[in-house]
């Protein structure tokens, strides 16, 4: 059953199309990854999907609800963590989950068990308490996931989820973004620059480049694609998902980005610290 399903998707700003006639379908339960170079389109798509920048046409249903008239419905089957900051460092882990949960009119008899037991499936519980802004950088971040999930959304959309982050803690977001998936069924739509990261978590990946999508299959089936392809098949240590990315977008894999990407990602570096 697909819980999310595009079709011509696209977005225009003014004369540049930054998302062009994208096309999709995700199964319910599944990781879906998407990538692509900065500027691809990306976080566009996630923007148009989560309804927070229209439609310029085509189609997006989201749990049977159409983007465009059923936008109240598409957000309460939806979690979002964006790239920035969501999280108020003046507050508690707990206080931050209260007003996420009064945000999504969790009904007031409900909002302790759930707060508490979203701080416990992400491993926060001993935090609760602690102002955020003495959290690590792993911590915020999944206290981020928690914010998105208090109302137990259908389907989650991770902007860049561990951007920023040292090698264990984004190790550690992956086990409980593992965990949303196996204990509460959750369906996750993440984009990532991190190759490893997308063979590790995702089901399926969709390659964008200049906003089309260029690709679409599981990583194995992509690296079989490109081997083919590219002559490679049986030399040696065969295809990478970094080739893959490459094939596809012309170049190497580099989330440097232009001077605003940069500078974004060093901001968000800073304050995952």
């Amino acid at each position: 059953m697909n819980i999310l399903e595009t079709e011509a998707l696209t977005k225009s700003f003014g004369e540049l199309t930054a998302v062009d006639h994208f096309t999709l379908s995700v199964d319910a339960g599944e990781c879906f990854g998407l990538l692509g170079p900065n500027g691809a389109g990306k976080t566009t798509v996630i923007k148009m999907l989560t309804t927070l920048l229209p439609v310029t046409s085509g189609t997006a249903r989201i749990a049977g609800f159409d983007i465009r008239h059923r936008a109240n419905d598409v957000r309460r089957s939806i979690g979002y963590v964006p790239q920035i900051l969501s999280a108020d460092g003046t507050l508690t882990g707990y206080e931050n989950l209260l007003v996420f949960s009064k945000l999504y009119d969790i009904p007031a008899a409900e909002r302790v068990p759930r707060i508490r037991e979203a701080l416990q499936v992400m491993g926060l519980a001993d935090a609760a308490d602690r102002l955020v802004r003495t959290y690590s950088g792993g911590m915020i971040r999944r206290l981020e996931i928690a914010q998105s999930m208090i109302h137990r959304p259908r389907l989650l959309f991770l902007d860049e989820p561990t951007v920023g982050l040292d090698p264990l803690a984004r190790n550690a977001v992956w086990d409980y973004i593992r965990r949303l998936r196996t204990e509460y069924g959750m369906t996750i739509f993440l984009t990532t620059h991190y190759m490893e990261e997308a063979e590790v978590l995702c089901d399926r990946v969709a390659v964008m480049h200049l906003g089309k999508m260029a690709a679409l299959g599981t990583p194995k089936e992509l690296e079989r694609e490109v081997a083919e392809e590219t002559g490679s098949v049986g030399a040696g240590n065969g295809i990478t998902l970094n080739e893959v990315f490459a094939h596809y977008t012309g170049g190497e894999v580099d989330s440097g980005g232009n001077y605003r990407d940069t500078s974004r990602v060093r901001r968000t570096a800073r304050r995952l610290g």
